[in-house]
């Protein structure tokens, strides 16, 4: 009888534990959002993955394929700036500037600790702006 006993928790917790790693690679899976099509630069595409690392701050990844060079643009502009708004911040956070954009694939990697809502590129004449300008290039729904 104590034989089937331990046999049936054995089984038990192993179920537990599978169950449980099961659940943490579910939870540890970065999220991946489609951009939406940019009228700017319709070309474009690509998509955000990010996730929480240790230190529970977000990890950011851009994937675009087919941007136009800034200074093609009309009006020309220098450079492409990715912003994140998230529901911990009132305004936009200037994630940086896309570098390499006459390479027809592009990755931009950040770490932030405000969890994204929303990911958008704009493009602008300084890339230190604080606030995005009005050349809205690409942008993903809210997460």
């Amino acid at each position: 009888m104590k034989a089937i006993i331990n046999r049936i928790s054995i089984k038990l917790v192993s179920l537990a534990l599978i169950s449980l790693v099961l659940l943490l690679n579910l939870i540890s899976c970065a999220k991946k959002i489609p951009f939406q099509t940019s009228v700017q630069v319709p070309a474009a595409r690509g998509n955000v993955t990010y996730k929480k690392d240790k230190n529970n701050n977000y990890e950011i990844k851009l994937q675009i394929t087919y941007l136009a060079e800034p200074n093609r643009l009309q009006p020309p502009k220098t450079a492409y700036v990715v912003w994140l708004d998230s529901n911990q911040n009132s305004n936009p956070i200037n994630l940086g500037q896309i570098i390499g954009t006459s390479n027809l694939k592009i990755k931009f990697e950040t770490v932030s600790s405000s969890k994204p809502k929303r990911i958008f590129i704009t493009a602008e004449d300084d890339p230190s702006v604080q606030y995005p300008g009005s050349y809205l290039v690409l942008e993903t729904n809210d997460f």
